[in-house]
């Protein structure tokens, strides 16, 4: 005689599914950072449930990271700085932020500053301008000499294309190109405030700190350049699309910096 065992058809049935589920989350996190890790772009566990978020898949950030190791992935990321601090100002160019970083609207304040990128075996110089609002980048310039003159092709840069805007601040370290004559008569002729950060105090100018941490550690490749023109093509591409468009910002809950300002002007009614 054969006895009937019972069968728990509910314990039979979650076990495919658990592993379904499984399976397809996978799918979609290995999407997304199949997309992410284009040309060399390496994102941690953060940015990566950010775009799962946006692309209504939701997942944590833990459960993200026993995937990413699972799939043998290692996020690119830098070490810690030890930054100097001091509380000297330059009397004629005071600092008027004071780390207000969190800003209202677009076009209140800018921020400035200057970093360093390897390329055809020297060293050539990143000048970048940064929006505050939503921490877009709108406006660069590379050079081989960190002189006066890149930080004005920067700054006319972001002039012209956020449309000549009126009442700016714009803040910066307190490097000699920023407080040259010459760069402080552009000011003037744009009508925009200056302000500087305490002498040696990175902090006081911290979302430029980050968003050359960004590039450096994401995009830029480690041996650097093999030309100038590769760098200013690469570097381009970087800031005014990837940066600007795509990357996962958290400051913003986790929209892009353009993304942030097409949400504020569908808001606003702007077009």
């Amino acid at each position: 005689m054969i006895s009937s065992v019972p069968v728990n058809r509910l314990s039979c049935c979650a076990k495919p599914l658990k592993y379904l589920a499984r399976a397809t989350t996978t799918i979609a996190l290995d999407g997304a950072i199949q997309t992410l890790s284009e040309s060399g772009y390496a994102a941690g566990s953060r940015s990566i449930v950010l775009m799962m978020h946006e692309d209504g898949e939701q997942i944590g950030r833990f459960k993200v990271r026993g995937l990413m190791r699972e799939l043998g992935l290692i996020s690119k990321q830098p070490g810690s700085h030890a930054y100097k601090k001091a509380t000297v100002e330059r009397p004629d160019i005071p600092n008027i932020l004071n780390r207000a970083f969190d800003v209202p609207a677009p076009n209140q304040v800018w921020c400035g500053d200057i970093t360093y990128i390897w390329a055809q075996g020297k060293w050539h110089y990143l000048a970048v301008v940064m929006d505050l609002f939503a921490r877009r980048v709108v406006g660069w310039a590379l050079s081989s000499r960190p002189d006066t003159d890149l930080v004005i092709k920067a700054l006319d840069m972001a002039y012209e294309q956020r449309g000549k805007p009126q009442g700016l601040l714009f803040h910066s370290d307190q490097g000699a190109q920023y407080g040259s004559r010459q760069f402080r008569q552009r000011l003037w002729r744009y009508r925009i405030r200056q302000s500087m950060s305490r002498r040696g105090n990175c902090w006081d100018n911290a979302p430029m700190e980050r968003v050359f941490r960004s590039l450096k550690t994401e995009w830029i490749p480690t041996v650097g350049y093999m030309t100038a023109q590769e760098a200013q093509r690469d570097i381009s591409h970087y800031l005014m699309h990837r940066y600007n468009w795509i990357r996962p910002h958290q400051f913003k809950n986790g929209l892009a910096p353009a993304q942030s300002e097409k949400r504020l002007n569908v808001m606003s009614g702007i077009s």
